[in-house]
C-alpha cells in the first residue's frame, strides 16, 4: 500500500464471485472505500458444487479465506474418465501429484461455502459497504470520474460518482455493451449450443445402493463422456452431498429471448436427454425429485477488444464467460480481483490518467490467460462430445495410453501441461513484479 491511497473510492457492480473477491482484495491491499451494488435482495448462493482448483486457492489463502471454504471440501485425487453407455474406464488420472507440485491440493466444495466465506470476509473488512436491492442501470458519465446510475428496489434512482468502476455484473452485464458502443463495437453473446443440469444428491438419497455410495466416499471427480454430451461428478461438502453437472445439447432456450438463462426442467425430458447412459448413471437420474430439476444455458462471447474504457473495467462473466469444461470460471474471476488489487494499490496518484493505465496493466495480465482458458474450454467440449468415427477412436487411443503410461489428455481439465499453466501461474505474482515495467509503456 501507498501514501496515495487517500480517500479512493471504488464502486464495484454485481456481488457474484468477482465482486466479493475483488471488494475483499481491494480491502486488504488498503482501498479505503469500497461500495457494492447488487441486484439481489441477499446472496442466496446457487447451489451447485465447484471445483476449487489450487490457482484460486492461493488466491483465497493470501486473501485470509481460504481455511475455512477446504474444511469441508474434498480433496481430488483421482479423475476418472468412462464411457457413457457401459462405465467402462477410458482413463484414470491420479491428481496427488497437484499438491506436491503446486503447493495446494485440487478441492471441489458448495458453491455456497465459497462465496459465503468470501462474503464473511467482506463483512469484517470496514471499507467494503453493500447495497442490496440496487441495481445499475449504467454508466450515466464517464468523465472526469466515472458516474452510474443505481435504483433501489424500494426507492427512487440516484446517480454515484466514484474514481473507479469495476463491472462484476456478469454475463448479462449492463455496462459492456455500454463500452463497447463506446468504440463502435459490437461484440455480443454467442450460443454455445449446450444447456447444463446441475443436480445434487444427499447420502440419504443414495445410501441404499453401494455403486453410489463408492462414488460418495470417494476422492475422485468422475466424467461419462459420450456424443454431444458428457455428466461430471464428485462428492461434496464432507462428503454428504454428490453433485452432478451435465453438458447437453440446448433444445430449451433456443427459441426463449436472451435474457433467459435458466428454467425450470422436466425430469422426464433430462432422463430422455441421458437415456443411452449407462444404469448407474440413470439411477442416479431418477433420484432428483419431481420440480427440482433446473437447466441452465450455457453462454459465451467473442473476445473483446478490451476490458477497459477510462476508469472503468469489466470482470469476470462481464468480459471472459467460459464453458465449464476447464473448471475454470470462478477462479479466473477471482484472479481478476487479486489482479485488481495489486495494480490498484500500486497507484502513484488518483488521476485519471494513472488509474486507466492501472486498469490496462490489469488487462495485460489477464486478458490473454483468460481468453486462452475460454478457448481451450470448448476446444475440450467438442473433444469429448465427439461421436462415433476416427476422430473419437484416436481419442479413446489417447486416453488408454494415459491409462497406461501417462502422456497427454483428451479431457483438457485433467491434462498435466494444461493443468502446469493453469495452476503454476501465480497472477498476483507477476501483477506484483511487473506493474512497474508495464505502467511505464502505457
Amino acid at each position: 500500500m501507498n501514501s496515495y491511497m487517500g480517500d479512493l473510492h471504488v464502486a464495484v457492480i454485481g456481488a457474484g464471485m468477482g465482486g466479493l473477491a475483488s471488494a475483499l482484495a481491494l480491502a486488504k491491499h488498503g482501498i479505503p472505500c469500497i461500495d457494492v451494488y447488487e441486484t439481489a435482495s441477499n446472496l442466496g448462493f446457487v447451489g451447485a458444487g465447484i471445483q476449487l482448483a489450487p490457482n484460486m486457492a492461493r488466491i483465497l489463502d493470501y486473501l485470509g479465506c481460504w481455511e475455512s471454504i477446504a474444511k469441508e471440501a474434498t480433496d481430488i485425487k483421482h479423475a476418472g474418465i468412462r464411457r457413457h453407455n457401459d462405465n467402462t474406464e477410458l482413463a484414470h488420472v491420479d491428481l496427488s501429484y497437484i499438491l506436491k507440485e503446486y503447493g495446494i491440493p485440487h478441492m471441489v466444495g458448495h458453491r455456497f461455502s465459497l462465496a459465503d466465506a468470501i462474503l464473511n470476509a467482506c463483512k469484517k473488512e470496514t471499507a467494503i459497504t453493500f447495497h442490496f436491492s440496487t441495481s445499475c442501470t449504467g454508466i450515466k458519465s464517464w468523465t472526469p470520474k466515472p458516474t452510474i446510475t443505481v435504483k433501489p428496489r424500494e426507492g427512487e434512482p440516484y446517480d454515484v460518482s466514484a474514481d473507479i468502476v469495476l463491472a462484476a455484473d456478469g454475463i448479462k452485464s449492463v455496462i459492456r455493451p455500454q463500452i463497447l458502443k463506446e468504440l463502435n463495437v459490437e461484440a455480443e453473446v454467442t450460443d454455445s449450443g449446450q444447456s447444463a443440469y446441475r443436480i445434487m444428491l444427499t447420502r440419504e438419497q443414495m445410501t441404499s445402493d453401494p455403486e453410489m455410495l463408492e462414488l460418495l466416499d470417494s476422492d475422485q471427480v468422475t466424467r461419462w463422456i459420450g456424443e454431444r454430451r458428457h455428466i461430471i461428478a464428485y462428492p461434496i461438502s464432507n462428503k454428504s452431498i454428490y453433485n452432478i453437472s451435465t453438458a447437453q445439447p440446448d433444445v430449451h432456450f433456443a427459441a426463449a429471448p436472451s435474457a433467459t438463462y435458466t428454467t425450470r426442467g422436466s425430469k422426464a425430458d433430462m432422463l430422455d436427454n441421458f437415456k443411452d447412459f449407462c444404469p448407474l448413471v440413470l439411477r442416479m437420474l431418477n433420484l432428483v425429485p419431481e420440480g427440482e430439476v433446473c437447466e441452465w444455458k450455457l453462454r459465451v462471447h467473442n473476445p473483446l477488444p478490451t476490458w477497459v474504457r477510462g476508469s472503468v473495467a469489466l470482470i469476470g462473466d462481464a468480459c471472459h464467460p467460459t464453458l465449464p469444461h476447464l473448471n475454470q470460471g470462478a477462479a479466473q474471476a477471482i484472479e481478476d480481483a487479486g489482479v485488481l488489487a495489486i495494480v490498484l494499490s500500486k497507484l502513484p496518484d488518483h488521476s485519471p490518467d494513472s488509474i486507466n493505465k492501472a486498469l490496462k496493466v490489469y488487462e495485460h495480465v489477464r486478458k490473454e490467460r483468460a481468453e486462452t482458458l475460454v478457448a481451450l474450454a470448448a476446444a475440450s467440449g467438442k473433444t469429448l462430445h465427439l461421436g462415433e468415427g476416427a476422430a473419437r477412436e484416436e481419442r479413446d487411443k489417447q486416453f488408454a495410453a494415459l491409462k497406461d503410461k501417462g502422456g497427454p489428455s483428451p479431457d483438457k481439465a485433467v491434462d498435466a501441461e494444461v493443468q502446469k499453466m493453469i495452476l503454476g501461474t501465480d497472477v498476483m505474482r507477476i501483477a506484483n513484479d511487473e506493474f512497474e515495467a508495464i505502467f511505464q509503456k502505457l
